[in-house]
Order: C-alpha cells, then sequence, then structure tokens
C-alpha cells in the first residue's frame, strides 16, 4: 500500500459523499467493536433490582450481513467522530413475537432503530477497519488513488478492507474558523429552543393527545421513534469497577464561552429558569400557580409577572443573558430579540406569527405549535451547521493533538487564573483542574472528566 495521502477526517468527508455506494459488513463490525459508553438494557428495575422487560421487542427487517454506509457526526467538545446506523425494525410482541402493525391509526410496520458506532473516541481510533463493498468505480478509484485501498482491480461483488487505525487523526494543511461571536449565538439558540422544547413537550403538530397516550403505551415518541425506557447493565456501580463489568476512562472536554460564561452547560432549562425568575397567576383570583412550566404560559387564564426576588438572590451573568429572551417570549417587554433570533435561522412563520401576537392579534393553538415545531427544527439545524462546519474540526484538532491549531496564538490559564481576570466565570469541580485559553473574546476551555464505559467487546449492538 502506497503512504496513506489523506487525514482520517478527509475520509470520513468522503465516505459522507459516497454512502449510497458504500455498504458495510455490519456483522464484522459488531463482532469487532468494543463500546465507548456503558451498556443500556431495554426495560426497567423493580425494587428489588430485577429487571422488568418491555411488553414489545423490536425485530429487524433485513438481518442482512450488510447494511447503507451510517452518517458521521463529530461530537461537540470531545475528539470524536460516530457514525449513525439506520435501520428498518418492526415491532413485536415480547411473549409470542406476534407483530404490532398499526398505533393510534397509524402503520407501525417500517420504523428505523438507529445505533451509534464510535470510530474515534477522545482523540484514539476505536474501529480499527470496516468492511466493505463498493458499487462506485469512481469511489473505489479515488479510495485506490489515495492509498486506502490495497487492490488492483475493481470488482462490485468483493469485500475489501478500509483499515482506518494508520490514518492521520488531522490533516497537515489544516485551517480553523474564527470562532469569536459564535457563542452568544449558541447561546441565545439554547435558550430559544428550550423554551419552545419545553412547550411542545406534550404537544404535536400533526396527532392529537389520545394517540400520544397510545404511542407513548408502544414506546413511540410523538416523532414515532422508539423509545423503550432502558437501565443500566448493572445495579451498582462499585461492583461492575472491581469484576469487570466496567471501566474508566478519562475524557478531555473542549468547550467554548465568553469571558462572563464559561459554557453552554451553565444555562439551565426553561422550566427552571421560568420558576426560578417569574411567577404564573390566575387572572381572575390572582391565585400563585406553584411550580409553572411553559405548558401553561398559553393559558388564556393564566398571566406571568416577574418573580419578587429576596436580597439573598444573586443575579449571575447567565440570569442577565436569559432574561431578556424570556421577557421577550413572555410579552413582558418586546425588545425584539425573539424576532430577530428567528428571522437569522429562517424561522419567518413563527416570527410573524409572533409579530401578530404581540400586537394582540388570538393565534390558535394548532396554528402556534405547529410553528413552533418547524422553527425548533431550523433552530437545531442552524445549530448543528455551527458546530460541525467551526466548533468542531477545532474540538477535534485540540482533542488529538492536545495542541491549539497554529494560528490560534493563547496563553493557558489555570482555573484560578482565568477567574481573577474573568472574575464572572464559574467552575465546575472538573473544570477547575482544566486549563483555559482567551482567544479573542471568547474562551476555550479543556479540562478532564472520568467516563465510564462497558468493558468487553460487544456482540449484535442493539443500544
Amino acid at each position: 500500500m502506497r503512504n496513506n495521502q489523506i487525514s482520517l477526517p478527509e475520509l470520513i468527508k468522503f465516505f459522507a459523499e459516497y454512502r449510497n455506494n458504500i455498504i458495510i459488513n455490519i456483522k464484522h463490525l459488531q463482532e469487532n467493536y468494543q463500546r465507548t459508553g456503558i451498556k443500556r438494557l431495554k426495560g426497567v428495575r423493580d425494587e428489588k433490582g430485577e429487571l422488568l422487560q418491555p411488553w414489545l421487542q423490536t425485530e429487524y427487517i433485513d438481518n442482512a450481513e450488510y447494511i447503507g454506509m451510517g452518517e458521521f457526526q463529530f461530537n461537540r467538545n470531545t475528539a470524536t467522530i460516530n457514525m449513525l446506523i439506520k435501520r428498518k425494525v418492526k415491532l413485536t410482541k415480547s411473549e409470542d413475537k406476534t407483530p404490532t402493525l398499526e398505533v393510534a391509526g397509524l402503520l407501525v410496520n417500517d420504523l428505523n432503530s438507529f445505533n451509534n458506532y464510535t470510530i474515534v473516541s477522545d482523540g484514539k481510533i476505536n474501529i480499527k477497519s470496516l468492511q466493505v463493498k463498493i458499487s462506485s468505480k469512481k469511489a473505489f478509484d479515488w479510495l485506490k488513488e489515495k492509498g486506502v485501498l490495497d487492490a488492483e482491480n475493481f470488482d462490485f461483488h468483493a469485500e475489501y478492507t478500509i483499515q482506518l487505525d494508520n490514518l492521520p487523526l488531522v490533516a497537515s494543511n489544516s485551517s480553523y474558523s474564527n470562532i469569536d461571536g459564535l457563542f452568544n449565538q449558541l447561546a441565545e439558540i439554547k435558550v430559544l429552543t428550550s423554551i419552545i422544547s419545553a412547550y411542545l413537550k406534550k404537544e404535536s403538530d400533526v396527532f392529537i393527545a389520545p394517540q400520544l397516550d397510545e404511542f407513548k403505551k408502544h414506546y413511540l415518541s410523538k416523532n414515532t421513534y422508539i423509545n423503550f425506557p432502558t437501565t443500566n447493565e448493572y445495579t451498582n456501580i462499585h461492583e461492575a469497577l472491581v469484576n469487570g463489568t466496567l471501566d474508566s476512562r478519562l475524557s478531555y472536554k473542549i468547550d467554548i464561552g465568553s469571558q462572563d460564561i464559561l459554557n453552554l452547560s451553565k444555562f439551565p432549562s426553561a422550566n427552571k429558569f421560568l420558576n426560578r425568575m417569574y411567577r404564573l397567576y390566575d387572572k381572575e383570583t390572582g391565585e400563585i400557580i406553584i411550580k409553572p412550566n411553559f405548558e401553561m404560559v398559553f393559558n388564556e387564564n393564566l398571566a406571568v409577572r416577574h418573580r419578587l426576588l429576596s436580597s439573598r438572590t444573586k443575579i449571575t451573568k447567565v440570569d442577565e443573558f436569559m432574561k431578556p429572551i424570556f421577557d421577550d417570549f413572555l410579552g413582558l417587554d418586546q425588545n425584539g430579540i425573539v424576532i430577530d433570533i428567528l428571522k437569522k435561522v429562517g424561522a419567518d412563520i413563527l416570527a410573524q406569527l409572533f409579530q401578530e401576537k404581540q400586537t394582540g392579534k388570538q393565534i390558535s393553538k394548532e396554528e402556534m405549535v405547529a410553528a413552533l415545531s418547524a422553527a425548533n427544527t431550523k433552530l437545531e439545524k442552524y445549530v448543528e451547521n455551527i458546530y460541525q462546519d467551526k466548533i468542531s474540526p477545532l474540538v477535534f484538532y485540540i482533542g488529538c493533538t492536545g495542541l491549539l491549531p497554529d494560528e490560534i496564538k493563547a496563553k493557558p490559564m489555570t482555573a484560578e487564573e482565568a477567574a481573577a481576570k474573568y472574575p464572572n466565570l464559574q467552575f465546575s469541580k472538573n473544570e477547575q483542574e482544566g486549563t483555559f485559553f482567551a482567544v479573542g473574546n471568547s474562551i476555550i476551555s479543556i479540562y478532564v472528566k472520568t467516563e465510564y464505559y462497558s468493558k468487553l467487546i460487544s456482540v449484535g449492538i442493539d443500544n
């Protein structure tokens, strides 16, 4: 084989382009795969710790030796690449394997299961090779030219081995985007999507409540994804570590933040922030609603106001960031921030409805749910594009090399030094042992966290 001329990320990009022309030997993949997380079992445990399995199960429709190439995704804050495999399944009763063909008026004989296989885990190759068949001569020729295939002639019947563990993890000529300003964009969208998701938790723009109840009984989400309850394969983590069921490894987390907020994990959920900063009350009686949530916000009988905070309540930079977005969404201060975010991601329908609602126009619940659902999809897609195009490649480089790219000039700081220079930053226990870099107005954090994983090589992965 010739000297490798491409890096693994370049090969992954090629796989994504030619994913319809390459099929993978799934049995070979499963037989040689090492989990990077904890194995989950379908079901729940009773008070005695016994596993109670679901009354339904899934069966693969194809049960084939080869499956289509999965979709690849770079992790958002570790040097990890996952391949998401989608396969057709059917629901059957666990006791007698009777197929379930229809639920709530919907055919469910053609559902999808999704399994992630980790190609690179924390900067280390986790899948050494893939056994594949190739249907495109153009794809074959490219792989051969780059020295990835050790084969002379194209044969669409043949199985080829693509060796991954001898490819460099980063390209020598890589360049990386400027991350300044990205954190605020991501944070604004995170806050808004948290609000929308909280409101839509039990809502659907397609199905009515009794149908959603029927889906739940059959382990289906409102988007008709299979959603079995799961539990860990162990009941005591200390025993699992001693007997070898589990092992641990150090995972390097790489986050971006601002000079005031270290990363997105600092933001609470929408309902938690609603409880902290606002009060919902009955318009007629004035009665305060205990434990309000966003499902109640559009109730015509309820109104919202700011909560009277005690002198002991400490207002953080996270609070200051979230409050204008909440105030605008809740109609307490029409500052335009929500509409600006929606227009930025192309969610024009919700932006228009929101504008009309602020002028006093009555919007039907069905219309609002549909607009919120469509907007949420666009918001999530916008964020995903930022990560995959601009942030994840940088995270991957740092996690693989332990260095910042040459074009980023910054001196490392300890948590103590970062806190002294940027006093609004708040650090978790793991972050307190980390290293920090000021890059423009952004902060890059690198810290270690212990992760646990199921130790044995897994065969026939189902979760």
